[in-house]
């Protein structure tokens, strides 16, 4: 699946994150890797974007797949991804309360259950 034009825009302005990647194959990336980098490495407003453009149900998905795939292999930072299945499994996947960081994250105005 190609990335959506918003999405590519955000990796060309992100394009650092991808240090690994050739120039001309970042914004084709698939959608685990983009998500995998931004948590790993983007700032919290970055990661708000990336949200927008993807859907917080979208990323949970992604990010769910990944580590039930990859049960020892994950690439997420450790930290990260066990504060992330924290709050999966404290608020069912649902933004009601939850640690300041996450809820930063997760504050922005233009969420969208639909997304």
């Amino acid at each position: 699946m190609e990335n959506s034009p918003e999405l590519k825009a955000l990796i060309r302005k992100n394009a650092h994150l991808f240090w690994y990647s050739k120039d001309s194959e970042k914004e084709n990336l698939p959608l685990p890797v983009v998500l995998e980098f931004f948590i790993n490495y983007a700032g919290i407003e970055t990661i708000k974007e990336l949200f927008n453009i993807i859907g917080i149900k979208t990323a949970a998905t992604v990010f769910f797949e990944q580590i039930n795939t990859q049960k020892d292999r994950s690439n997420y930072f450790p930290e990260l991804r066990n504060f992330l299945l924290y709050i999966s499994i404290n608020m069912h996947l649902e933004i009601i309360t939850a640690p300041p960081i996450f809820s930063a994250i997760c504050s922005a105005k233009s969420f969208s259950e639909d997304n």
